[in-house]
């Protein structure tokens, strides 16, 4: 099978061959110089969390990475330096902050010239502050903090839309398509995990959502590893009147969420999901079933009208038996700009390679606006969410219309 996006990398990487020297890259055996090096290896350090609450999605993004790792190697390596091979040296965040910064730290002492990471923002947060301080390059695939890059930070860089971008859209799209069903949303309760990411969609969803004429209320949060059932929280907002309730959370307490609903039928016209890490994942409908019908998630997404992103669900589905997560399509895309900015900067020395990312423009796997492009902070300027839906026990794209692979079900089912 043809890997996806790497014939246009092989193509783009002889350009810069002739600029490159002919002894051995920075950072290679043989050189003495920087770290980097396993044998004739480039290393890129993988964290995500192995074990512990978000294992599921750590594992998958992992994965992911070592898909882009492995296609990088089978078409050549590093063109322009001598065929280097990229090595994935993994670490495991366990979820944790302090854990996730003394991994970040150790990968680098190993020698990792970049990281990839983490799924969470309070442990990105970590992440980003040791590689600022080591000025090794850091690729966010999955974290929504807008704090993370509100520090000045020169090494990290993010693919996924940011917090505020999350909430924004994802109350502009409840406002467009319950009106446009002629069931305007009017009191939305907030459900959300209480670490910085919950709380910044949160945040960003009510500003915005006031703005569109909506009542915010009751706004209820919780600790994601340790809550075990959300039958308390469901009924208070089936007492409260509301009419959605907005979720901001992770897999495992999103399942819990849809069993709580399921059991105490709170009468909404819509569960939606903003950012939300269970509700448009291809393994939710099969784990809660017809609970978790109808429900809506505005969040990043894979793009699978690419047919590039077909081949590498395809290819996760024969290499791991499963069906890829988006979280994982961004770990693939977050190893690629490395990748394609090794092939321009023609060198593994930290800050040629933070410059050459800086600088990225790349074609995603992701639906976004636009190809792979970072701002002065290290946003990625054309991410975006879309609205996707449970319908048919299946997870699908309805909104905006460029994207949509049928119409929203609004009230949900």
């Amino acid at each position: 099978m043809r890997k996806p996006w790497i014939a246009a990398v092989a193509v783009a990487m002889p350009l810069t061959l002739a600029a490159c020297g002919g002894s051995a890259p920075p950072g290679t055996e043989g050189t003495g110089g920087g770290g980097g090096a396993s044998g004739d290896a480039i290393t890129i350090g993988s964290l995500h969390p192995l074990s512990g609450a978000f294992a599921a999605d750590g594992q998958q993004m992992d994965n992911g990475a070592q898909l882009a790792v492995d296609a990088v190697n089978e078409a050549g390596g590093i063109e322009c330096l001598d065929g280097a091979q990229l090595e994935l040296a993994s670490g495991d965040t366990q979820g944790a902050p302090e854990v996730g910064q003394s991994e970040a730290q150790r990968l680098i002492q190993e020698g990792a010239v970049a990281l990839v990471g983490t799924y969470n923002s309070a442990v990105s947060q970590n992440v980003a502050a040791v590689a600022e301080r080591n000025q090794v390059p850091f690729v966010i695939d999955v974290s929504s903090a807008d704090e993370i890059l509100q520090q000045g930070y020169e090494y990290t860089f993010r693919l996924q839309p940011s917090a505020a971008v999350l909430a924004q859209r994802g109350a502009e799209y409840l406002a467009e398509v319950s009106e446009q069903a002629g069931a305007p949303a009017q009191q939305v309760a907030i459900l959300h995990e209480q670490g910085p990411f919950g709380t910044a969609i949160a945040e960003g969803f009510t500003a915005e959502a006031e703005a569109q004429g909506m009542t915010i209320g009751p706004v209820i949060s919780y600790d994601p590893a340790s809550v075990s059932d959300f039958t308390t929280q469901v009924t208070a907002v089936r007492e409260s009147g509301a009419d959605v309730m907005m979720v901001a959370g992770y897999y495992r307490d999103g399942v819990l969420v849809a069993n709580a609903v399921d059991t105490v039928q709170p009468g909404l016209d819509a569960v939606w999901g903003v950012a939300n890490g269970a509700f448009d994942t291809p393994q939710f409908p099969g784990e809660v079933g017809e609970a978790g019908e109808g429900f809506f998630d505005a969040n990043y997404r894979l793009d699978m009208t690419n047919p590039e992103t077909q081949e590498l669900a395809e290819l996760y589905r024969e290499t791991h038996g499963d069906d890829i997560r988006t979280a994982a399509v961004l770990s693939y895309d977050a190893v690629r700009v490395i990748a394609d900015a090794l092939g321009r900067a023609c060198s593994t020395d930290p800050t040629e390679l933070r410059d050459a990312i800086a600088e990225t423009e790349l074609d995603s796997l992701i639906a976004q606006d636009g190809p792979i492009a970072f701002d002065e902070s290290g946003e990625n300027t054309n991410a975006a969410p879309i609205l996707m839906q449970v319908l048919d026990g299946t997870v699908q794209q309805v909104f905006p219309s460029e994207y949509a692979e049928t119409e929203p079900v609004y009230p949900a089912p």
